[in-house]
């Protein structure tokens, strides 16, 4: 309904706006979004001036913006004031004007584009939290099982300043300690790419990097479980343990298995499901996989021998270690020769990870069926990751690092809205009402 007319209202608002095809396209989007997460401002409280647009309507004003393509905020507003009943539907006090052909004028009734810009930019981050967690919630409770694997990812997102456009002639471009006046809030980082001969190729690039943990369903498609938006010149790896909070809370239990890429190759990341007897299906990074081992465990050393363990240690990643050196001079030399070169300067020695994660990187069967399976899933990071992008993510033309955040939470609002109007669908085709029939 529309709240505190500026006016009298008009009684053919409802009805224009039960047939225009526009409203009832982002009516169905928004019936999908629990928009009780947004809280209103308090009528009760006495407040200097005049009311401002409710907040529900600016969210579902920024959600428009991405489905409908628009790039700026003053873009975004120029396509509202086309569908006027579009402003009514989505929350906006409208101005009555006799004279306008719908009985109110829209150029009024719509935001600046600059208090819109500010709502970008300024929006609680816990309200686009619990709209995102209230979508996940609801495609659990339509889909079983949802988020018992999920998929673990990262996404560059490159910062509108034009030291990232080749064109532009820009003195010390990739300086790290110069940082763009466009946005100050940027980092220089490097994305990697493989060509067709398979060679890794590396790009330069100041901008974000974000993390988004989601599950897929074979029937309803992919949904974004979590996510967390971070400097670029940090580490993938960084953000696992805050996207694994993030993805228990909202999910209410843990996941099981996990499927990651192998910027997420840790010990402490397989730990999540070593833990509670799952399986992480991360392949080695470029420190290659782990040595083999013999049937007790230890270590195999250059020349085929088990490795003999010595005194436990605190290694400096900070898990529990085992140290194993050359059996030939541990616990006491036997005599017998080696041609290794470290032979002559005590031995080979290998650090073995004692915890459970650990244990779990070096021993699992990366070519069982188990693990395929579950690696297979890593195909819905990449699936979600498109969706953003063809939603503009890849390049927000936003500035700072809380409009990107804001944005790229936004953006996963849009992906799973979209997903439960296609679980709504396939169920409403399966299990079409039952037709009374006449007595």
């Amino acid at each position: 309904m529309i709240p505190a007319l500026e006016g009298p209202a008009c009684p053919n608002w409802e009805t224009a706006r039960d047939h225009d095809p526009v409203v009832r396209r982002y009516r169905r989007l928004f019936a999908e979004l629990d928009w009780r997460r947004v809280p209103e401002r308090d009528d009760r409280r006495p407040w200097p001036g005049r009311a401002p647009p409710p907040r529900a309507a600016s969210g579902k004003t920024l959600l428009v913006k991405l489905v409908e393509g628009k790039r700026f905020v003053t873009e975004a507003r120029a396509f509202l004031v086309e569908p006027p009943l579009l402003v009514l539907d989505l929350g906006f006090r409208p101005v009555v004007d006799p004279a306008q052909p719908l009985g109110f004028d829209v150029e009024r009734t719509v935001p600046g584009a600059r208090w819109l810009r500010h709502q970008q930019q300024t929006r609680d981050p816990a309200v686009r939290g619990a709209l995102l967690a209230a979508t996940v919630r609801g495609l659990q409770a339509a889909i079983p099982g949802l988020g018992a694997t999920v998929a673990v990812a990262g996404k560059h997102l490159s910062a509108w300043v034009r030291q990232n456009t080749p064109q532009a002639t820009v003195a010390h471009r990739f300086d790290p300690a110069r940082p763009p006046r466009g946005d100050p809030d940027c980092r220089l980082g490097a994305k990697w790419r493989a060509n067709q001969a398979g060679r890794r190729a590396k790009t330069s690039l100041w901008g974000d990097g974000t993390g988004v943990v989601s599950a897929t369903d074979p029937v309803s498609g992919d949904v974004v479980v979590a996510e967390l938006t971070q400097p670029f010149n940090h580490q993938a790896v960084t953000v696992s343990h805050p996207l694994s909070a993030q993805a228990v809370a909202t999910l209410g239990r843990p996941p099981t298995t996990v499927a990651a890429a192998a910027a997420f190759a840790a010990w402490h990341v397989d730990e999540t499901c070593a833990a509670r007897g799952g399986l992480a299906a991360i392949p080695p990074n470029r420190r290659g996989p782990a040595p083999p081992r013999a049937a007790a465990g230890h270590p195999i050393g250059a020349r085929g021998r088990s490795m003999v363990p010595t005194t436990p240690f605190t290694h400096e990643a900070g898990c529990r270690a085992q140290r194993d050196r050359c059996p030939l001079l541990r616990p006491h030399p036997t005599g017998a020769p080696c041609a290794h070169p470290r032979f002559a300067k005590g031995g080979g020695a290998k650090d073995t990870n004692l915890e459970a994660g650990g244990r779990m990187r070096a021993e699992v069967d990366r070519g069982s069926e188990a693990y395929r399976t579950v690696s297979r899933q890593r195909t819905s990071t990449e699936r979600s990751n498109r969706q953003a992008t063809a939603l503009g993510i890849e390049r927000p033309m936003v500035r700072r690092a809380a409009a990107v955040q804001r944005l790229t939470t936004l953006t996963d609002i849009v992906i799973n809205a979209r997903a439960l109007q296609r679980v709504r669908a396939i169920k409403a085709t399966a299990h079409p009402p039952p037709v009374p029939s006449l007595c």
